[in-house]
This record gives structure tokens, sequence and C-alpha cells, in this order.
């Protein structure tokens, strides 16, 4: 089940600031000049930091203070006073602050700082031949798939493209281990000019900065989102409108937090109305805000969410495939999840600690269900974190055909998967066809459509899926919002239908997510700027006025022929549960 994450923790040289090189107006980029600094230590390897400021700091004087705690600037986003910064002095972060600066890719070292313990996500999806691009556009099978997506038929996809299959001016970014720009079902959707690699933290538009490398994930994702509807392979949910590939996903499948912050700001500078993120952020399994190091993840990852929501971007996220409560975890024992399993920390979670970016508040968190309509047995749930759910399908629920995953594109054909990776784009795609009948709706409004015109359903009276007799989790609330489903299940026929917002009775009010911590004044041995410059807004950000004014008359189409179901041309791109801690990546 593909839900991505992980990366190894490389060491990175001074290739990596080249990646700075970006047509971004309000971006800092690195200086080619920041090589050695008179007094630092150049001994260990050079790592990657987030790095947080207090709101205000001038560009200028955010590289000042990190050149003179020994480090270089990658990147600086202004707009929310987080830059992206490498340095191989292991005193970095203390001279910065422990409060303010973080590596995520030190945690794969050990103590003596000489090895590297990271290896391949440990849930990332085993042997994926489909990885890349596709070899040969022709050679991919052609035949209609339609009927074994059980899928789509669950949430009245086809029913939906006989009225509207979604706006070509509805941007959707897939933040993920890349699309394949020759997946000839997908290729007509994509949006290379939207697309960058985000996986050093600075957004680079190259190709193959945002290509997949070693993961079919990404494509899988996009595939269900938007694939073509034109008879030939499968379709997606909205195959009308664009996609990105946004690549936050490292080729070890690690999303590291400064990648997950450079893809909600690319998301909101090239006007995406939707983000879907079918991953958590590495490497922490649930990140606590109040503890040193996670606190700099979460601040960053909430400012940079925050940032896009306010600027036209919904962001849809994966619930996780670990079978837990995510008001009530427990324990983790499982983080940082790029070390050696022996040194990870068996830790108890409070309150402050969320599986991010699921747990930001204004992040649509979506649960998977599988064929038979049941919480899939992998889903994560709870009563508030949870808005909606989707197919994401389930090893211990069969369709009529005998599926059990979600089949979706991959390079080179096409191939099933199951996890809340699979899920969450059919919520975006839901998601991006209420923004092709709604242009001028804002994220809110959106989520609330979303929320109302889901189909409700109840808790299970007996959710015994291995046949046990015992329970396998537990689901509160009542028929119009709980645990398992939220408001329930996505519904593309809905959307398609629906009224605008201000006319539409509303959806049972969800208790809030965490809510927003206070942000701590940065400080340390730097110190704070003290200049009152406001981050400056980059060009293309403020989506509003791309956005038509009156909804698009949609010819209504034929009806796609059925079809006999067959045995799909696939390879299975990963076992029951097997996949990235991109939410399908889990």
């Amino acid at each position: 089940m593909p839900l991505l994450r992980r990366a190894k923790a490389a060491a990175i040289g001074t290739a990596l600031l080249a990646t700075g090189c970006l047509a971004i107006p309000a971006l800092a980029h690195a200086d080619p000049g920041q090589a050695t600094w008179a007094g630092c230590v150049q001994g260990g390897p050079t790592l990657r930091y987030l790095v947080l400021f207090s709101e205000g700091t001038a560009s200028a004087d955010a590289r000042t203070q990190i050149s003179a705690a020994c480090g270089a600037t990658t990147i600086y986003y202004s707009q929310i006073a987080v830059a992206v910064a490498t340095s191989a002095d292991p005193d970095f972060g203390q001279r910065m602050g422990p409060d303010r600066a973080y590596s995520a890719s030190a945690e794969a070292y050990t103590a003596d700082q000489a090895t590297d313990d990271a290896g391949r996500k440990s849930d990332e999806l085993p042997d994926d031949q489909r990885s890349g691009v596709t070899a040969d556009p022709a050679a991919v099978p052609t035949r209609d798939l339609a009927g074994q997506q059980w899928d789509m038929a669950m949430i009245k996809a086809g029913q939906a493209h006989d009225v509207d299959e979604g706006s070509d001016k509805v941007l959707v970014g897939v933040l993920d281990s890349g699309v394949d720009p020759d997946q000839p079902n997908l290729s007509g959707a994509l949006d290379k000019s939207a697309s960058a690699g985000c996986v050093s933290g600075a957004p680079d538009t190259t190709e193959s900065a945002w290509v997949p490398t070693t993961s079919s994930h990404g494509t899988h994702v996009a595939g269900t989102i938007a694939a073509t509807d034109d008879g030939k392979g499968i379709s997606g949910v909205a195959p009308g409108v664009r996609v990105a590939s946004v690549k936050v996903v490292d080729d070890d499948g690690y999303i590291y937090p400064e990648a997950a912050v450079c893809g909600f700001m690319w998301a909101a500078q090239q006007g995406m109305r939707v983000a879907n993120n079918s991953y958590f952020v590495d490497p922490w399994v649930f990140t606590c805000d109040d503890s040193p190091g996670q606190h700099v993840i979460y601040q960053a990852v909430r400012r940079a969410v925050t940032y896009a929501t306010r600027h036209g971007v919904l962001s849809i996220a994966a619930a996780g495939n670990a079978d837990v409560d995510l008001t009530d975890p427990g324990q983790d024992g499982r983080s940082p999840d790029n070390v050696d399993t022996d040194d990870q920390e068996q830790r108890q979670l409070g309150d402050d600690c969320a599986q991010l970016p699921a747990g930001i508040p204004g992040v649509v968190t979506v649960s998977a269900v599988g064929a038979d309509g049941l919480k899939a047995s992998y889903s994560s749930y709870g009563l508030g974190a949870v808005d909606v759910t989707a197919p994401g399908g389930d090893p211990l629920q069969q369709a009529a055909d005998g599926a059990r995953c979600v089949l979706s594109t991959v390079p080179g054909g096409y191939a099933s998967s199951c996890g809340t990776s699979m899920a969450a784009p059919h919520a975006s795609g839901v998601a991006a066809l209420l923004a092709s009948t709604h242009p001028d709706a804002t994220p809110k409004e959106l989520t609330q459509l979303l929320d109302s015109e889901a189909d409700p359903i109840a808790c299970p009276a007996d959710y015994d899926l291995n046949g046990t007799g015992a329970q396998d989790a537990y689901c509160t609330g009542d028929s119009t919002f709980n645990s398992f489903y939220g408001h329930g299940l996505v519904d593309a026929l809905a959307a398609v239908r629906s009224v605008p917002p201000a006319t539409k009775a509303e959806a049972p009010q969800a208790p809030p997510k965490k809510a927003p911590p206070v942000v701590r004044p940065a400080h340390g041995p730097a110190g704070p700027s003290g200049s009152t410059d406001a981050p400056s807004k980059t060009d293309g950000t403020d989506t509003t006025s791309d956005q038509p004014t009156t909804t698009p008359t949609v010819p209504v189409r034929a009806p796609r022929a059925a079809t006999v179901p067959q045995a799909p041309d696939v390879t299975p791109a990963g076992g029951p549960i097997g996949g990235f801690a991109l939410l399908g990546m889990w």
C-alpha cells in the first residue's frame, strides 16, 4: 500500500546548491560564494537543514544568519520565514538554535557521523518493477479496463463523467514520487510547465528532477485523479483536469520535511486548486510540536500548508496505513524511520503529536474502504481526525470480479495497489470536480462541499474482517459523522451536480483538529533579525484572478460502452499493505 516516504540521507555537496537556480521571484537561492567560512569546521557530512525565522525576516538577513552559523542557504521562503540550508559543520544546528534548525538526514548518521544508517524505506513498495518512465508508449496495452475499476463505480465516477469530466482550468498537484510523462493514459493530463522536483527543498523545473526514478507510486496516484477517459486503459475521477508532478519523495522512499515545505509553496505559486498528499513526513511517524527538532518540522510544514491554503490550495492527505486511532495513537516505536530498528525510540505520544500533513488544521484527511465498503483493515481512523473516506482497496475485501486493490496507471502499463495512498486521490479527484463546477470556491468552501455531499456510512455493527470473533477496531460517532468514515464516502456525481456553497446546507461540523499552535519567537545564538519587512508574495501565487467567473458549459457525452471484466495487463505494484510512506506508500 503505497503511502510514500523516506529517503536515504545522502551527503549533499555543492551540487545541491545548484538546484536553487529557479525563476521564483520572491525566493532567495543559494549564493555560489558560500563555500567556506573562517573558523568553521568542514569535517562532517554535508547535511540539509530546515531553519525557522521570525515573521518578516528579510532574505538578506536570513542568509547572513545562516552564513554566520557556518551554513549555506539553498532557498529562503520569505513568505513563511523558513529556509533550507546545508552545512558540513556538526555544530550548525546548535549555532542556529535547536528550536530553529533541524536536519532529518542527520538522524540517519551514527553518533560518530561516519555511517549513513538509512537504506531504502522499509515500507517502500516491494520489488517495484514499474518505476521510472514508460520506455515505449506504443507498447502500453490499450484494452478498456474500466470494467475492473470497482473503485470508480463505488463513487459514481462514470455517471459523473456523463455530466462533466472537470475543467482544464483546474490544476491538481501530485506531491509524490514523480509522474510518468510518457504513460499514454496520463500524458495528456500532465502539465509539465507546472511540474517541479522538490527533493532538495528548492523547486527544480528540470524534467529529470520531477519524473519518477525508483517508484511508480506517483504515477499510480495521478492516474486515479485524471487518467484520460478515452476507452483505452482506465479513467480517472476527473479526466478533464490537469495534474502537475511535484516530486517530494527521494529515491529511497523518504519524504523529508524540506521537500514537503517546497511542495506546498510550489503548489501555491502555480495556482493549484488541489494538492494530493499520499504520504506522511519523515523521519517521525508522528511529529511532536513540543519536542526539540520536531518542533521545527511541525512549524515549517504548518506554515507552508497555511500559506498554500490562503492562496487557494485545498490540501488532501491520506490517513495512513497503521490502523491506529489518530486521536489517541498511544505509543510510537517506529521513529525515526531512517535509522536501524535497534536505534528507534519507543515513545509515548501526547496531544502535541500529529501525523503530517494530515494532522494540520485545514487539511482534508481521507481514510480507506475496501470493495465491501468497510473501513480497510489497515486504514487509520479517528473521530474528528478523518474528514471523508474513499476506495483504497483491502486484501480482506473482494469485489465481484475478484479484485481487492485499486487499478491505476504505472510506467509501462497498469497495476493494482492498496492503501490510503490510493484513497486520497479519489477524494482529490472529487475535489477537482467541485473546483470545476465552483471555480470561485475557497478551500474552506470546497471542504464544506466535499463533506456535505459525501454519502454517509454508519459505523458497522460488526467489524471483524479477519474472522477471529474479536472486533478489529472500534468505530465511534453516528451515521452522519464517525471515526471510520468521517462525513462519508466521496461522491463524484454529487460533485458535478452540486449547488454553490452559499445555498447548500452545511455538513455536520467535525470537532476541530488540533488548534494551530502559537508560533514561538525564533531565537538562538544567531538572534532574531528584528526586520519589519513583510514577506513578499511570489508572482502567480494568488489564484483568485485566474479562476473563471462562471461555470463552464460542458456538453453531455455519450456514456462509455460497458465492458466485460477481463484480467488486467498488470504487474502488481506491491503486496498487501506494501507501500511507501506516501500513504499508499506506507
